[in-house]
């Protein structure tokens, strides 16, 4: 379920000491209920996750056609990367952060892990198009129990980096967020934190 921005603005996130320039565009509660204590698992799912394994067919042709663009035209190359055409966040930690745990790296994913908390996850990738920041968090659902929740943080590359994310919009809250959001139930489901039981 999409949630208003003050879901993620509102809370006293560490991600907000390090991004104050970039801008917040999407904040998801992901269907992964749980106990105080299962925010770890949570990461390491989403570390072995993968385009190639969307649910939705649209999903998956959307990331092919963006990845062979990317090759194309040269978008997604080293150069482009963290600590290429953009310095790592890691830079801007403070003390403390930077001398806890980064977290764990992707399998697949050019995702790069920033930093880890008991319920804090940062992670952020780097192209011609933007600087991104995918930030997980663990968070009470009100019931009683805790669920995570997603939020992107984008810097835009100059002028088309802007237009690229504004195009790109319809899709993600259309075609790619929904789907996502199944997998990420379904994958919780069977494969639930220990000592948890699959829900419907």
């Amino acid at each position: 379920m999409r949630l208003p921005n003050t879901a993620h603005t509102s809370r006293p996130w560490r991600i907000h000491e390090i991004t104050p320039d970039f801008r917040l565009y999407d904040v998801w509660a992901l269907p992964t209920p749980g106990g105080p204590d299962d925010f770890p698992h949570l990461v390491r799912q989403t570390t072995k996750g993968d385009t190639s394994d969307n649910p939705s067919r649209i999903a998956r042709v959307l990331f092919e056609i963006r990845w062979k663009l990317g090759r194309l035209f040269g978008w997604d190359k080293a150069d482009a990367g963290v600590g290429s055409r953009v310095a790592t966040l890691r830079d801007r930690l403070p003390d403390d952060l930077r001398d806890g745990p980064f977290g764990p790296e992707f399998d697949r994913l050019p995702f790069r892990s920033v930093f880890l908390t008991d319920d804090e996850w940062a992670s952020e990738i780097s192209n011609r198009t933007m600087h991104g920041v995918m930030h997980m968090s663990w968070v009470p659902d009100g019931k009683g129990g805790y669920r995570g929740q997603l939020a992107v943080l984008v810097k835009p590359n100059g002028l088309f980096g802007k237009a690229y994310m504004a195009a790109i919009g319809p899709f993600r809250h259309l075609l790619v967020y929904p789907p996502l959001m199944r997998g990420i139930a379904a994958e919780w489901r069977a494969d639930p934190p220990r000592g948890s039981h699959p829900t419907a």
